[in-house]
């Protein structure tokens, strides 16, 4: 059974830092590319980073590029996401998912991840 479970969310003010985690268990890690999402009230979920299990490729998009930084520990089959100086607008649930590492058109489209976590909630005060 495919497993991704987010953690380390949480509320902080503006300018903290936090570290999400997203451990996955049930497929071969090094084939996959694990993204992160957010989904904030009234806006449309956004892929904000990626890396790929194969070569530890990365990705960001412009909001959170400098920001935040992904990596991962390939031996604990975990993806990590440190989110420094964090602003309001970071304010959003926050999902890891994963989508075969072949697969094309990833950073663009969550549509193309086969599986996903629960979420977790980043709060930022201003």
């Amino acid at each position: 059974e495919v497993q991704l479970v987010e953690s380390g969310g949480g509320s902080v003010q503006a300018g903290d830092s936090l570290r999400l985690s997203c451990a996955t268990s049930g497929f071969t890690f090094r084939d996959y590319t694990i993204g992160w999402f957010r989904l904030a009230p009234g806006k449309e979920r956004e892929g904000i980073s990626g890396i790929s299990g194969r070569d530890g490729s990365t990705y960001y998009s412009d909001s959170v590029k400098d920001r935040f930084t992904i990596s991962s520990d390939n031996a604990k089959n975990t993806v990590y996401l440190q989110m420094n100086s964090l602003k309001s607008e970071d304010t959003a649930v926050y999902y890891c998912a994963a989508a075969p590492v072949t697969r094309p058109g990833l950073r663009n489209s969550y549509a193309l991840y086969d599986y996903w976590g629960q979420g977790t909630q980043v709060t930022v005060s201003s």
